[in-house]
């Protein structure tokens, strides 16, 4: 019986800008992705016998066709016909619906590891495609890059080389936040260029690329925070008390509800986490991965 084991891990998003509406009922973005060394683990078994089944440590977690990690088996069987069946178990370390990608994450995991298990051999950019059918963020984690810009609905990824290593205090508050609902909500306040967008999130990797952090933390910025914190304020006041805590910056990742503090060191991050820890549940320390 073949088995692969894979890790999965999350990201932030250091930069989001909001470009437009599409026609699809979707939005153009200009986003700034970072992988972080917050990992689910996937396990894949394949079976003689026919079908999906997801198992994970989570009871908060869909195992049915809900589950990201299920679709893209189901996608996968489907267009090729694949007649053995697949056990799909995870083992959950980031938290669920916090704007870090793990559901996204955990499906092009299983893409690639049934990429190999099933002896598909499918392309890069075959995955990419069938990724785009599963979810925006998808794409981002079918590639091995610790930065790239996403554009259009994120889904179109360009590498950033920087050997920048970052480290964060990252914060998941008990709020649901859902996704739909805000970008529902979002207004394009300004209709500005493309490019423009292009040229604030390249001024952000510059930074980057130099370890300047105080003018990183400064260019940090995410489109969709006005309109999360409206529907949940203590988001906003949760902000407010990491930047207090003698960080260069903090942010929303995607739509939320985990934010993020870029702090200069990880004894620092390490620090802060202690005190923070005294107020919520989830608070983690990671690093660009």
């Amino acid at each position: 019986m073949k088995s692969i084991s894979l890790l999965s891990p999350a990201k932030l998003n250091l930069f989001l800008k909001v470009v437009n509406k599409r026609p699809d009922g979707y939005h153009n973005l200009v986003t700034l992705f970072e992988r972080i060394n917050l990992c689910d683990k996937i396990t894949l078994t394949l079976t003689r016998k026919p079908g999906i089944q997801v198992s994970c440590d989570q009871a908060d977690v869909p195992v049915g066709p809900k589950n990201l990690g299920f679709k893209a088996a189901r996608l996968l069987m489907e267009k090729f016909q694949v007649r053995n069946g697949v056990r799909i178990h995870i083992k959950k370390m980031i938290p669920v619906a916090a704007g870090l990608g793990g559901g996204s994450s955990n499906a092009a995991t299983v893409l690639l590891g049934l990429n190999k298990l099933w002896s598909l051999s499918l392309s890069r950019q075959e995955l990419v495609g069938l990724a785009r059918e599963i979810g925006s963020d998808v794409p981002f984690f079918l590639y091995n890059y610790r930065w790239a810009i996403g554009t259009q609905r994120g889904d179109v990824i360009e590498k950033v080389t920087l050997r920048t290593i970052l480290w964060h205090v990252l914060v998941v508050p008990r709020v649901k936040v859902y996704s739909r609902e805000v970008f529902t909500r979002l207004r394009v306040a300004q209709k500005m260029q493309l490019t423009k967008k292009i040229a604030d999130v390249n001024m952000l990797t510059r930074a980057l690329r130099k370890s300047d952090l105080s003018y990183v933390s400064e260019l940090l910025s995410n489109d969709l925070e006005s309109t999360v914190t409206q529907l949940h304020p203590n988001i906003l006041h949760l902000k407010d008390k990491i930047r207090s805590l003698s960080i260069f910056g903090a942010c929303l990742s995607g739509s939320g509800p985990a934010i993020f503090g870029l702090t200069g060191s990880q004894r620092h991050a390490e620090d802060i986490k202690l005190y923070l820890a005294k107020i919520y549940k989830q608070v983690f320390v990671v690093r660009t991965l």
